[in-house]
């Protein structure tokens, strides 16, 4: 029997459970019960007035900030939307049916407000990673580095290139916020102290962004999101937004790892990365920060024209020169200074030369500089770091994989390993022996004890165990 027809018929009373209306399997039940945000009134307490209106609840806001970023809803306004009809998203932000849900404003008021004098969203962020170190999901041994590009809300119509934009020219007092935080961020390592380079264009609305092509398309403005992750979960534990150029990439790691040793007592014994961040400079800052760079060496410096390139000329330290092929000598100067001011200097690098007359009369000068007058080399700072680090295995895959065969590849992870083995401070050759005899009796789910960074002495295992 057909049952009656459905009509909405409006009760005067209700009884209604928002607890009763939300599926126990629902991500933001997963989500809720780690999520601890009573701590944020007595954080912000300092950064609201006395007297006024009373304000929205910043935990009401972050909650619906979470809600966001859990489902991809990228628009305030659509939030909002989506928060006042969803019974899931009204349960998780601790709103009932009558409740208000916040206008969009209020998110963008409170973003540049108190959240950003306050560092609400970095102080979260280290909260969440200190709860996961806290449930062993961090071991701060092996991190890994990269960047991601974040396009900015920005587009070219509304920029100015670079001969029309002058810095020096702006009038704070005058300029909008954005221009104003620009201005701010130009001694910054991680922005405008990065690179002298000025950016091809720059836009009016977001100046602090980068012009790129850099998905080998159309160009857009953009930043640099840097993250620092530790490798055991996955876990990200510091970030970083700088321009996007290598420069600042590469500094942002430095910032990275020294703020979670001051925040979180975290140094890594070994940092994985690709090729961008493999400098001379990056690679010899982590081998004196006693972490073993997992990094493949950013070499330009071979040339593909069939001349000679600087891997052909020998360095000679102990006379602070290059010695080419033909037996002749590049040095960085010819002449010692009285005034130690007049000394050639540079930026971490230096540059040897050869004698002009020299290249011009050597038989070799068409193998050599065929283009030039002289042949010249430069040296970077940390090029003893550089050369020290280049059979490590990741960055191999130059002088190994290209042809070679199994033997090949078995003879560079044992190179791999022993010059691992002489980053941690061991004898390679009392490692490698220790390790032959304890293999063959390890068990299967402990052999990463035997790996360079985590081995002890059969005496020391023994005692240890004991």
């Amino acid at each position: 029997m057909m049952g009656p027809r459905q009509e909405a018929q409006p009760a005067l009373f209700y009884e209604f459970l928002l607890e009763d209306h939300v599926a126990q399997n629902h991500l933001l039940r997963s989500i809720d019960r780690f999520v601890d945000l009573t701590g944020i009134r007595a954080y912000l307490a300092d950064f609201y007035s006395h007297t006024g209106r009373p304000s929205v609840d910043p935990e009401l806001l972050i909650r619906m900030l979470l809600v966001g970023y859990c489902f991809g809803i990228r628009s305030e306004r659509r939030l909002c939307e989506e928060v006042h009809l969803n019974l899931a998203y009204r349960w998780f932000c601790r709103l009932d049916l009558s409740d208000r849900v916040p206008d969009h404003s209020t998110f963008s008021k409170n973003r540049h407000g108190r959240f950003r004098d306050s560092e609400l969203l970095r102080h979260l962020f280290e909260t969440t990673v200190a709860r996961c170190i806290e449930e062993g999901l961090v071991s701060g041994q092996r991190m890994a580095i990269d960047a991601s590009l974040i396009e900015a809300d920005a587009n070219k119509q509304n920029s100015a290139p670079k001969e029309e934009w002058d810095a020096k020219q702006i009038d704070p007092a005058d300029a909008p916020r954005a221009v104003r935080e620009y201005l701010d961020t130009l001694d910054k390592a991680a922005f405008g102290a990065a690179s002298e380079v000025q950016p091809k264009f720059t836009s009016h609305s977001d100046p602090t962004s980068q012009w790129t092509a850099a998905r080998k398309g159309p160009a857009f403005f953009s930043y640099s999101d840097n993250y620092l992750i530790d490798t055991d979960h996955g876990v990200i534990v510091d970030v970083e937004a700088t321009r996007l150029i290598r420069q600042a990439e590469v500094g942002s790691t430095k910032t990275m790892l020294k703020r979670v040793k001051a925040r979180f007592d975290l140094h890594p014994k070994r940092l994985i990365a690709d090729t961008a961040y493999g400098t001379a400079p990056m690679l010899g800052w982590l081998v004196e920060c006693k972490i073993a760079p997992h990094i493949p060496v950013f070499d330009k410096s071979e040339r593909t024209d069939g001349t000679w390139s600087r891997a052909d000329f020998e360095w000679d330290a102990e006379n602070d020169q290059y010695i080419c092929p033909e037996g002749q000598t590049l040095k960085q100067f010819r002449r010692n200074y009285s005034d130690p001011n007049r000394e050639p200097t540079g930026q971490g690098r230096a540059k040897y030369r050869a004698l002009k007359l020299t290249c011009q009369a050597c038989p070799s000068k068409a193998k050599c500089c065929p283009n030039a007058d002289a042949r010249s080399i430069t040296r970077e700072e940390h090029e003893d770091a550089e050369r020290a680090l280049r059979p490590i295995g990741i960055g191999r895959k130059k002088w190994l994989f290209a042809g070679a065969d199994t033997g090949a590849e078995t003879l560079a992870r044992a190179m791999t390993i022993i010059e691992t083995a002489k980053l941690n401070g061991l004898d390679p050759q009392a490692y490698l022996a220790d390790i032959l005899n304890r293999i063959h009796d390890h068990m299967i789910n402990r052999l990463d004890e035997l790996l360079p960074w985590n081995w002890l002495p059969t005496s020391a295992s023994e005692n240890q165990a004991a």
